[in-house]
């Protein structure tokens, strides 16, 4: 999946590190990233590349992937990299290696919260970061933000050897996909689980048993997967407003599927094809 870049390369430790030219700076406009095409992969600026624009004013630091840290560009006006073109975000699904697609949305994530953050909830005030920890402080009462992160289930509905599959009406995303909503206040993961498929596809299940979590920063989710059987009648009724298409497959027609499994839902379709879903191996 997005995340699995190697045990132990990750580190989201709050601190001030030094500039180096060869630290990775991601710049954001919207829901685009600055990017380039480096042979078969794609490329992210770096702060030597940026000269005399790069600053401790302009660049915030956000983590480090492997020895290179991270940066985000918040000069104010969009940066200009030669060779380098704002593409859309969901490009970066499309990176290698795989570590500059985890840090881009991750940043992503990041950007979207300091973006949104600049003034306090609470009072008005200007928010600034903090020098201690990964918050936004409000420099007139001092009221401290936390990056936002929101839990949603994905979720392999299964029954008679086959796994429900969706596509979803009115979104960008035109792939199969599964179940999958957002927890509510005062959910379990497993009432989220009962909630969502009852609400979409109208049917009862049970067994529900978790699988796996992932961090998707493309929508600041934290995403939990769970597999679950159906409980009695097996007829879908569709939720048009939330679904285009909701269909039973089985094994053998997931086979002609082509499964990107950088996401927790292909992740599960692949396993499932596999005969894997009882496992976590």
């Amino acid at each position: 999946m997005i995340q699995d870049i190697g045990m132990g390369l990750f580190h989201n430790e709050y601190g001030h590190p030094a500039l180096r030219k060869g630290d990775w700076v991601f710049a954001f406009d919207g829901r685009t990233v600055l990017i380039r095409q480096d042979g078969d992969g794609i490329a992210v600026p770096t702060v030597g590349e940026l000269g005399s624009a790069a600053s401790a004013d302009s660049l915030q630091y956000l983590f480090r992937v492997g020895t290179r840290n991270c940066f985000l560009w918040h000069g104010g006006e969009k940066l200009a990299v030669p060779c380098a073109s704002y593409e859309g975000i969901r490009t970066l699904r499309r990176a290698v290696p795989k570590d500059v697609c985890f840090a881009g949305e991750t940043a992503f994530q990041l950007y979207g919260w300091y973006r949104d953050n600049r003034f306090c909830g609470r009072c008005g005030g200007t928010m600034q970061p903090d020098t201690v920890e990964r918050a936004m402080k409000c420099s007139a009462c001092g009221h401290i933000v936390y990056p936002k992160i929101m839990p949603a289930v994905i979720v392999g509905v299964l029954w008679n050897d086959k796994i429900l599959t969706t596509r979803y009406a009115g979104r960008e995303f035109k792939g199969r996909a599964l179940i999958a909503g957002f927890c509510e206040i005062g959910e379990t993961g497993e009432d989220t689980v009962r909630r969502e498929v009852m609400e979409e596809v109208g049917l009862k299940v049970k067994n529900i048993r978790y699988f796996a979590t992932q961090p998707w920063g493309f929508d600041s989710d934290l995403l939990i997967g769970y597999y679950c059987d159906v409980d009695g009648d097996p007829t879908v009724r569709l939720d048009h407003q939330e679904l285009a298409v909701a269909e039973w497959m089985g094994r053998e027609e997931l086979q002609q599927e082509t499964l990107q499994t950088i996401s927790l839902t292909a992740t599960m379709m692949d396993r499932f094809r596999r005969g894997l879903e009882g496992s976590r191996e």
